[in-house]
């Protein structure tokens, strides 16, 4: 039987290693941007947990639109990081410096 304590430490690792990727790997912005989501998911599926054993449904109502607003930011995301490497070929954070105007 899959508990409500189960879904809260599944979660809890998936932020983990969202964070652990956000503070191990700061140059490669495709990386920081996985790491990124995988911190949303783990948001994502503590509110789908919490509406299930709740038995509300508006927690994942909610998560729809969290997922649409998270759609949008990879999208914008990844046109940025292909105008970065059009413009300085390749991606890293430490070129976005040489930016600046």
């Amino acid at each position: 039987m899959l508990t409500l304590a189960h879904c809260l430490i599944l979660s809890s690792i998936i932020f983990s290693i969202g964070m652990v990727g956000i503070f191990i790997n700061r140059n490669n912005l495709i990386v920081l941007l996985m790491s990124i989501e995988l911190m949303l998911l783990s948001v994502n599926f503590n509110l789908v947990s919490f509406s299930r054993f709740s038995n509300d449904i508006s927690g994942q109502v909610f998560v729809f639109f969290i997922m649409t607003v998270a759609a949008a930011e990879v999208a914008i995301g990844l046109a940025l990081l292909v105008l970065l490497f059009r413009s300085l070929g390749a991606i890293s954070s430490d070129k976005i410096s040489s930016l600046k105007g």
